[in-house]
């Protein structure tokens, strides 16, 4: 089992800024995979940013590309989302995950190859 809990969320004006932190505990962090996911009201979770074990492959979603960094630093069991430029359509609850396997391209983006999920935190960004 490991444990994820998120923070770092809250309301922000278009064009702002907030980093995401994500800490583990329970298991080996560093032979996780990690992702965030996002969940608008109304909507199906999607996928955002995904960090291979080692942070040395990344994957992002089409319209946060050259807008967020996710980064992860092994030694303090933490992932990161590094959101800049951020437009209303980001308002979501946002969770990372874990898997504790290999992600490719396809796998980085699919919320059932994750079997940890945190509890979420809220970002809202005004007009």
């Amino acid at each position: 089992q490991v444990q994820l809990v998120e923070s770092g969320g809250g309301l922000v004006q278009t064009g702002g800024s907030l980093r995401l932190s994500c800490v583990a505990s329970g298991r080996t962090f560093s032979n996780y995979a990690m992702g965030w996911f996002r969940q608008a009201p109304g909507k199906e979770r999607e996928f955002v940013a995904a960090i291979s074990w080692t942070g040395g492959i990344t994957y992002y979603e089409d319209h946060v590309k050259g807008r967020f960094t996710i980064s992860r630093d092994n030694a303090k069991n933490t992932v990161y989302l590094q959101m800049n430029s951020l437009k209303p359509e980001d308002t979501a609850v946002y969770y990372c995950a874990g898997r504790p396997a290999f992600i490719n391209a396809i796998t980085a983006r699919a919320t059932a190859s994750y079997g940890y999920w945190g509890q979420g935190t809220q970002v809202t960004v005004s007009s």
